[in-house]
């Protein structure tokens, strides 16, 4: 069976690719750009495509011939929403006989931008008449953030310190996906809430540091503009407005409501426990310590 994986070098893609590989899948990667497919190769995909997903010809050429297509759409994009109407279109015109979207938890949440995109590809990929399952995971537990977090002696979020978010580790969204691959009948128009437990303050996370590695970590609060000077540069609004405006919306909405989340439907679909944000903490902790007597 062939899968066909969008963003395939994105924070979920790097740890999807992988499983995908040791289920036996064939895989066909997606670029934006050239450069890093040699990374993605080593990762388990069998072949990788260099495209802009925008442009609706490269997308009938990238179905081409496979059997399902996991579509992660580009976060904070502005075109995300029409990328996402474009793959359903290719698929459906394609007979692909099963389109798996990486959505988000509560995509209702429509003053946040990039949920209000989501939950607008949702709708159209419903009334595609194509078979498929639609995934909705909480925020990503995030190697690089933890590992910061362990460099700087601070846990930085962009939203309210004392507001809950849930979280899912990357590992049990990647499980849950390869499931719904081999399995696509049995979850044919099904839509999973993917969230491990409990409901995350910043102070929380931090405590959660604490009893992970015995180590102070600090909670502290960046501005979204701050946030977004860090990862598109100083004066970049101009040419990034689309992505500066989803960054606010999403410290402002944090700011005011708990993101709340329930594992009940992952612990389902795994058979086991969800990884916990402890858990994930500690094996990140583990992992650079067994690096540092290595080294």
């Amino acid at each position: 069976m062939k899968i066909l994986v969008m963003a395939a070098y994105g924070n979920q893609g790097r740890v999807l690719l992988p499983r995908f590989r040791d289920a036996g899948l064939e895989i066909r990667a997606i670029r934006r750009t050239p450069g890093g497919e040699k990374e993605v190769l080593a990762l388990g995909a069998d072949e990788v495509i260099i495209g802009d997903a925008s442009d609706r010809s490269f997308l009938r050429e990238a179905v081409a011939g496979v059997d399902v297509i996991y579509h992660i759409g580009p976060t904070a994009h502005p075109q995300e929403r029409e990328i996402g109407f474009g793959m359903i279109d290719a698929a459906r015109e394609a007979g692909i006989g099963h389109f798996i979207y990486s959505s988000v938890l509560h995509p209702i949440a429509s003053k946040l931008i990039q949920h209000k995109t989501k939950r607008d590809v949702e709708e159209y990929l419903l009334e595609a008449n194509i078979g498929f399952t639609i995934l909705q995971p909480a925020d990503y537990m995030i190697p690089a953030l933890v590992r910061s977090a362990f460099e700087n002696g601070l846990w930085e979020q962009i939203y309210d310190l004392d507001r809950g978010q849930a979280m899912v580790h990357l590992g049990d969204i990647a499980d849950v996906a390869v499931k719904v691959a081999l399995e696509r009948e049995k979850h044919f128009g099904a839509t999973y809430q993917l969230a491990s437990p409990g409901n995350h303050s910043g102070h929380d996370i931090a405590d959660a540091f604490m009893r992970a590695t015995g180590h102070t970590i600090k909670p502290a609060l960046v501005s979204p503009d701050e946030y977004f000077g860090r990862y598109y540069g100083v004066g970049g609004g101009d040419q990034f407005r689309h992505e500066l405006a989803v960054i606010r919306a999403v410290g402002l909405w944090y700011s005011q409501y708990v993101f709340a989340g329930n594992p009940n439907v992952l612990t389902w679909l795994l058979g086991r426990p969800p990884i916990s944000l402890d858990d994930f903490i500690r094996q990140e902790w583990e992992e650079i310590q067994t690096a540092k007597v290595v080294a």
